[in-house]
């Protein structure tokens, strides 16, 4: 990456972006901010007397943030950093660059006004005069298209301006590095050159995605080259190979004036058509969206690809779509809480779809699917490679033949739970005196790594005709787990939901050299877990949890093995580092039993001054601003590199002054990222996500929705859930 050159120490920056926090300004010798272009973002730099200070402003979270939020900072005095508020004025408000023009007008009386006095050196103008030809120079630059062996390169500065005319581009999003990108550029050389010369002659440039990275993101590229051909401004996926050939005649044929896009695979449904086309398809899979989500119009190209690939497969698999914002009964039907929800329907009956979000990872995965729920297994020897080198429940139905009552019945509670687990069936006599089972019998048994002396080798119901379904999902729900599993990242989610979780922290490595060790400690929870059949127990890899001991304050702890209890609420309890022995472990449960224990919780410190309009929430002061049950709270849970918080910010502090005088009711937000959310009544599965805590009733928080997140929908989200609104002002 292009570093800028030193620089004179420089007074004071006017920093794009989000508020900078103290760690993020550091003593150098040098302004280092990553790249000329992101250098040419700082409108100003004004010598300040009597400070020689210089500092580098790190990158992160920096590049191509919007310009509504700023700060001055002024180098040696960070803790006198003037806020946003104070800082508004010298723009007139206005959420833009400023000119040079402006700052010079109105920075210094500014900071005279601060109390921190500007050099009056006769060089200043001057200097600013020549910096400002500098960056206009630049900034035509910028704008200027060149041409590279007959291809127009484009970027983020150029791109509108250029194609605002156009009826129709050729685009190629590249990578410098790309081999596939290499390979493919005389070819495309060949392709501007023939499309020069069309009548009317069509435009063919390229972008590099690595460096304009908005462009990249604005087109949702995701792999390189990609090509596009934008008609009127509207980008038409191009699919084919990458041959002249086609990639012309696909251009020509977009460039007529009465092309039209073809119109979408994707079915839409609504209230009048949902039910008919969902009861009628013996799989579909439908997407809930809402128009302004980020990430639904992210996933919108891959579905629509999807849903064309797997509408030429015999029998089709179709895939449609809900606006749930208009569709609201729908939305609350399936309830329907985030965006995009998946669902997979057979014959009406909803599923939650767990694939991947991307073109190939959901036709692979529906694919899979809508074949049959569960897989025969014809030989002995598979049965025992399950056992030998499995990794989860193994569960098998075995049954005299697919005429077998019993056996549709085991098919139909197996469509029940695909999802979550794979299921097999046998028809062979020899499986069958193998796991000493007859005809009409399920057989839920563990790998024989998580076998023990304290529980039995496999668990067998009987299936009958009039054998209910549920009642096989509860046996097969039931003998899940063995006494102590191992808990990964890949099944965590699935498998280690069930509260209170008791999990052994250490090297866990079932592999051949390492299964003895990883076995010795297993089996000192082994003998422990045996005496509290109310509580899940497991076994988990130090390094795949490194977050999780770290939250718990273990990863200090200067022990092999370390442990903890994951309670109910989101609580979680560490044991004290000590030797690990079984005697230890057990006290430390006993403890838990008795609720001896106080649980860890993480969270930043207690903010001194908290008196914002908008409430700073930390971990520690969750349960008495949040849960405090006389007072009705609006708590936003956000992360400080998300776009959308902040986005939202400026109208969330607007928020807050507004109810600043409302006694009853607090406007607050919490560092997601930095603090324990105490409660799992409050879930947070994307950011910014936003609660309204009424007074009385903290167990039932409800979810702000709307898309909209300005003044005018957070204040009538508020006022519709508020359970007294005073205007009493609060005694400071």
């Amino acid at each position: 990456m292009e570093s800028t050159p030193n620089i004179e120490p420089p007074g004071l920056l006017w920093v794009p972006g989000e508020h900078l926090q103290e760690e993020e300004l550091v003593p150098c010798h040098h302004l280092a901010l990553g790249s000329v272009r992101f250098w040419r973002l700082l409108p100003f730099c004004l010598p300040i007397t009597g400070i020689s200070e210089r500092w580098s402003i790190l990158q992160h979270g920096m590049h191509g943030t919007a310009w509504g939020a700023r700060r001055l900072l002024v180098p040696g005095r960070l803790s006198e950093a003037l806020p946003v508020g104070e800082v508004r004025h010298l723009t007139d408000g206005a959420p833009r660059r400023p000119s040079r023009e402006v700052l010079r007008r109105r920075v210094p009386s500014f900071l005279n006004h601060a109390g921190i006095c500007c050099s009056d050196s006769s060089n200043k103008e001057d200097a600013i005069e020549d910096d400002e030809e500098e960056d206009d120079e630049e900034e035509e630059d910028d704008l200027e298209v060149k041409e590279e062996d007959g291809v127009l390169i484009l970027n983020d500065a150029n791109f509108d301006n250029f194609v605002a005319d156009k009826d129709t581009v050729l685009l190629e999003f590249y990578a410098p590095w790309c081999g596939h990108c290499k390979q493919f550029a005389p070819e495309y050389e060949k392709i501007a050159s023939t499309l020069k010369e069309n009548d009317p002659p069509i435009p063919v440039a390229k972008i590099d995605a690595t460096s304009e990275s908005a462009l990249a993101s604005r087109f949702g590229v995701s792999g390189y080259p990609t090509i596009k051909v934008l008609k009127k401004g509207q980008a038409v996926d191009y699919e084919g190979s990458r041959t002249q050939e086609e990639i012309v005649a696909k251009v020509k044929e977009i460039a007529q004036p009465d092309w039209t896009p073809p119109p979408e695979v994707t079915l839409v449904l609504t209230k009048d058509n949902f039910d008919e086309v969902v009861n009628d398809a013996d799989i579909i899979l439908v997407e809930f969206y809402a128009p302004w989500c980020g990430h639904c119009k992210k996933l919108a190209p891959e579905y629509e690809k999807a849903a064309k690939e797997l509408s030429q497969r015999s029998p089709p698999i179709p895939l449609a779509k809900v606006d749930a914002t208009a569709e609201t009964d729908l939305a609350k039907r399936f309830d329907v809480s985030s965006y995009p929800t998946l669902k997979i329907f057979r014959k009406g009956k909803p599923f939650d779809y767990n694939g991947p979000r991307e073109k190939y990872g959901i036709v692979d995965y529906m694919i899979e699917q809508s074949g049959p729920p569960s897989k025969e297994v014809m030989v002995l020897k598979q049965v025992q490679e399950f056992l030998k080198d499995g990794d989860d429940v193994i569960i098998i139905g075995v049954f005299a033949a697919e005429s077998d009552p019993a056996y549709q019945q085991y098919q139909e509670a197996a469509n029940n739970l695909r999802e979550d687990y794979k299921f097999y069936h046998t028809f062979s006599t020899e499986i069958a005196k193998f796991l000493k089972v007859s005809s009409g019998k399920l057989v839920v048994m563990q790998p024989e790594k998580f076998q023990s002396k304290y529980e039995p080798r496999s668990h067998v119901l009987d299936i009958q005709s009039s054998t209910e379904g549920s009642a096989i999902k509860d046996h097969v729900l039931k003998h899940t787990l063995p006494l102590v599993g191992h808990r990964k990242t890949s099944n965590d989610a699935k498998r280690y939901t069930r509260r209170p979780l008791v999990v052994v922290y250490y090297s866990v490595d079932f592999s051949f050299d390492y299964r003895a060790a990883t076995q010795f400690w297993r089996n000192k929870v082994l003998e422990v877990a045996k005496d509290f059949p109310e509580y899940t127990f497991a076994v988990a890899d130090e390094d795949d949890f490194a977050t999780e001991v770290k939250d718990l304050g273990l990863s200090e702890s200067g022990e092999d093995v370390n442990a903890a209890i994951l309670d109910e609420g989101g609580r979680k309890f560490a044991m004290e580092p000590d030797d690990f022995d079984s005697d230890a472990l057990r006290e430390f449960v006993r403890a838990f039993k008795k609720g001896k224990l106080k649980p860890v919780v993480k969270s930043q410190p207690v903010p001194k001054n908290n008196k914002g309009p908008v409430k700073v929430v930390v971990g520690k002061t969750f349960d008495s601003i949040v849960m405090d049950p006389k007072k009705d709270v609006l708590i936003e849970f956000y992360a400080p590199w998300c776009g959308h918080c902040k986005q939202l910010e400026p109208e969330y502090t607007a928020l807050g002054k507004k109810y600043k005088g409302h006694k009853g009711l607090v406007i607050a937000k919490m560092d997601a990222t930095a603090n324990d959310i105490p409660s799992d009544r409050y879930k947070v599965e994307g950011f910014p996500t936003i609660y309204f805590a009424p007074s009385g009733d903290k167990k039932n928080p409800v979810k702000f929705e709307d898309g909209n997140r300005d003044l005018e929908h957070l204040s009538k989200f508020v006022e519709e859930h508020a359970t007294k609104l005073s205007r009493t002002r609060e005694e400071l």
